[in-house]
């Protein structure tokens, strides 16, 4: 049962004994219960054991015998001259109690407020019932349950009492009964109550940061277990002790500044936090730097705020110079003290790392004002290795170089490239060098940096260089001009016959040398080559219709060779375009042609004509049938195209392989004609499948087919 709906009883008992009281009132003028209903007591940081805070007045208008007097709060008493007193030194008493007095005669409640005490429970009686919206009170309640409140981290010895419960109407064979987490609920046993007298004890020492606070139920029950009140709510809450200390998230924290950044310059947070209740100051945390190291050019170059846990710059834009600082990382030791930095807080420690970044205030700058290199003409790559200087920080756009060529270079033979291991610049040849055309090159070099340079930095004389490139003389070997060299000659020439004349010249200008040709690559073997004077003839046909002329060309290899020290050669081609003759007589095609031995069809075969020749020398064709007489009675050819005619026969024959002579004649100039054969197989044809097997074992010659037909003619 509720220690409020306790009271609640006793204020309804104490409104009927009143009522009845003032009916005695007007016949004995006495009045029984508590003189006066309310007091007040100024709470001055606590109260000391056994020093009265002050005097009720009681009476019951019988003499006050068996009067009992019982304090919500059990750390108070009523002594017998009816003074409330600390049973012990009490600094949390709350900031209201209730004295309830009763015996047989009467039953009466007064209300003790501290004034300026910390609050521990509702001021009014109605507010601590809840019912200042509820008129009249029609429910008697006879537990009184106080909130009652607990220290965390107590020492043995236990059990210790923590308050009491108090019952108007307990009787011998009522008990007391608690009941929710901490009693018979987990953690079990953490509670307990006197069945008897209702004192309430705690059995071990409790831990705040676990549990904050317990709700527990209070009722009354007669010795069978049957329900007599309650269940009344009980609050349990424990009272808050400094035994955590402030944790970092994190063992150590990393941040970055700017090199050159303004004074108040936010660098990082450092955040801490602590298990402790925090409406309370074990909780309430503060930040100072303990240590910096190192601590050059100055031990406070950091601050931190103490509340916020910011840290900020604290030495100026100019001390804050990267290449100039002993290093460029401060570690600082960060505490965190609860108690809100009080000397009997507790403390915790991290690390934060602190990086001077760097920006590009300084340019780069060559080692040398003048590079010098040599290359060999007609060679190419890497010549010279560029050095510079850059304070700035190493891997970073502020200190990687980017190098360009600004003058000196106007056919882009050259090319700088930056080394990324080094920085430096390596400087390339890309088109060969020409000894006898320039014999030395100079050059202007520029270094940048890919990041920009702060707005007071430019990039000086220093940033330039001059490289000056002398070209080394080597022998060169000679050059065929044009190459390739393309000539047009016909197929079929006379074997000498004069093809091209090759012309190579050496690059060596400025020295007397001599050159000699020869024959690198002649596939098809035709070609010889003058070694002195480099015309080229026919040792062989030229044939265009050979295998090694692609698309009507002939290609040729030639090497020149100078006579210097060691020898230089070159190579060039000769590419013969080939025109062609009518050297080829066409042919037919297909050679075999099958047909029907009862074929009502009379087209035997469409056949084409070819020519390895080219045009005008193919095309169109002429088919005819050959010179032998009476083939004409037979066969039949009618052109279809320039290049296809259509075999037809004019009457069916007997099964068998016939050769039809044809005559195919192209139109070249002069034409070219090829006495040809075309192999007819008259076939038995049953149900769409052709049987020419025996066909093929029957060679009929068609002279022999000729002559019988005229023999049977002139027997007509």
């Amino acid at each position: 049962m509720e220690f409020g709906t306790r009271i609640f009883i006793a204020f309804l008992v104490c409104q009927v004994v009143c009522t009845g009281a003032q009916e005695k009132e007007e016949k004995a003028e006495c009045v029984p219960g508590f003189q006066e209903k309310e007091f007040q007591v100024e709470y001055s940081g606590g109260f000391l054991k056994d020093v009265p805070l002050l005097q009720v007045v009681f009476d019951d208008c019988a003499g006050n015998e068996g009067v009992e007097f019982e304090v919500s709060n059990p750390n108070f008493l009523i002594d017998e001259n009816l003074n409330l007193v600390p049973r012990k030194d009490v600094i949390d008493s709350g900031d209201v109690m209730f004295v309830h007095g009763v015996n047989v005669n009467v039953d009466d409640m007064a209300q003790v407020t501290i004034m300026g005490a910390p609050s521990r429970s509702p001021q009014t009686l109605r507010e601590m019932l809840g019912l200042s919206d509820l008129m009249p009170y029609r429910s008697k309640r006879s537990l009184l349950v106080p909130p009652m409140f607990v220290p965390e981290n107590q020492r043995a010895p236990f059990p210790r009492s923590i308050g009491k419960v108090i019952s108007s109407d307990m009787k011998e064979d009522h008990i007391f009964r608690l009941t929710g987490r901490g009693a018979d609920q987990d953690p079990k046993g953490v509670f307990s109550i006197n069945r008897l007298t209702g004192e309430v004890a705690v059995s071990r020492a409790l831990d705040r940061e676990a549990i904050a606070y317990y709700h527990l139920q209070v009722s009354t029950t007669d010795l069978s277990g049957k329900l007599v009140e309650g269940p009344v709510d009980l609050d349990v809450s424990v009272i808050d002790q400094n035994d955590n200390r402030p944790i970092f998230k994190e063992p150590r924290y990393s941040g970055e500044v700017l090199e050159g950044s303004p004074t108040g310059t936010t660098v990082m947070t450092m955040t801490a936090y602590d298990a402790d209740d925090p409406n309370t100051d074990n909780a309430v945390l503060r930040y100072i730097i303990v240590r910096q190291q190192p601590d050059k050019p100055s031990p406070n170059m950091f601050y931190i705020d103490p509340e916020r846990g910011d840290i900020v710059t604290v030495i100026s834009p100019h001390q804050l110079d990267r290449e100039t600082l002993p290093t460029t990382q401060y570690e600082l030791e960060i505490v965190a003290k609860d108690m809100a930095g009080s000397e009997v807080g507790l403390t915790g420690t991290a690390t934060a790392t602190i990086t001077i970044t760097d920006r590009n205030d300084h340019a780069p700058e060559f080692t040398h004002s003048v590079f010098q290199a040599s290359v060999n003409e007609g060679s190419t790559g890497v010549v010279v290795n560029l050095t510079v200087d850059d304070r700035d920080d190493p891997a970073t756009g502020a200190w990687r170089a980017i190098y360009s060529i600004i003058n000196g270079d106007p056919n882009q033979n050259f090319e700088i490239q930056t080394n990324l291991d080094n920085n430096e610049g390596m400087l390339s040849v890309v088109k060969p060098l020409d000894y006898e055309s320039a014999k030395f090159h100079t050059l202007l070099i520029k270094v940048e940096n890919e990041d920009p340079l702060v707005p007071d930095v430019v990039y000086g004389h220093s940033s330039t260089a001059t490289v000056y490139i002398t070209v080394m003389d080597v022998n060169e070997g000679p050059v065929f001009f044009p190459d390739p060299l393309g000539v047009i000659r016909r197929e079929n020439i006379p074997v000498g016959s004069f093809v091209a004349m090759l012309n190579a010249t050496d690059p060596d200008y400025l020295q007397s040398q001599s050159i000699r040709f020869a024959v690198l690559s002649d596939p098809a073997d035709w070609l010889i080559a003058n070694p002195f004077k480099g015309n080229v003839t026919t040792r062989a046909i030229l044939d265009r219709e050979s295998p090694y002329v692609q698309n009507n060309q002939y290609t040729a290899l030639f090497i020149a060779t100078d006579n210097g020290n060691p020898p230089a050669t070159g190579t060039g081609t000769l590419i013969i375009t080939l025109e062609d003759e009518n050297d080829n007589a066409p042919y037919v095609f297909p050679s075999v042609a099958r047909v029907c031995e009862d074929a009502k069809d009379i087209n035997v075969v469409v056949i084409g004509g070819q020519d390895n020749d080219i045009h005008p020398n193919t095309d169109p064709f002429k088919i005819e049938l050959g010179k032998q007489p009476g083939l004409e009675k037979t066969w039949k050819i009618s052109r279809i195209n320039d290049t296809h005619s259509q075999i037809m026969l004019l009457h069916s024959l007997k099964k068998a392989n016939y050769n039809l002579p044809l005559v195919l004649t192209d139109s070249g100039v002069p034409p070219i004609s090829n006495n040809t054969e075309l192999k007819v197989q008259v076939c038995t044809c049953k149900k769409n499948r052709m049987d020419c097997s025996r066909a093929a074992s029957v060679q009929t010659n068609l002279l022999l087919l000729l002559g019988l037909v005229l023999l049977s003619m002139l027997c007509l």
